[in-house]
């Protein structure tokens, strides 16, 4: 059950303030406060979707048009045209990372690394 107070639920309304980046209708995009890389941002829809398989599912062709529109507009703006990884979490067991916050998001991730993302790479190495 999606929870309205999530911490992106929060921004989105406003009550957390985020450095956002793009914004539309339907989705807004905004710097990731713990980066991984030097340009390290999170585009989330508007609406109330827990993750990827529940916006897939059940949001309406224009907030899916709106948000991957959001998406161009990031990467646009941010100067990103190749090289970069883009992922999205789901569940508390997921094999590689746990979803964190339990509103739908994707991380549009490029430019050089920062030593947090260096010290999970190696941290996930000494697992295998």
């Amino acid at each position: 059950m999606y929870d309205k107070d999530n911490v992106f639920a929060k921004i989105i309304r406003g009550e957390i303030p985020s450095k956002k980046v793009v914004e539309n209708e339907y989705a807004m995009s905004f710097y990731d406060v713990n980066p991984m890389c030097e340009k390290h941002v999170l585009v989330v829809p508007r609406g109330e979707y827990e993750n990827i398989l529940d916006f897939a599912r059940r949001a309406s062709a224009a907030e899916q048009a709106g948000f991957w529109d959001c998406f161009v507009k990031t990467a646009d703006k941010l100067g990103i045209n190749g090289e970069f990884n883009v992922f999205a979490n789901a569940g508390m067991s997921a094999p590689l990372f746990n979803q964190s916050v339990f509103h739908f998001h994707l991380h549009l991730i490029a430019g050089d690394k920062t030593d947090a993302c260096m010290d999970m790479i190696k941290c996930f190495l000494c697992e295998k």
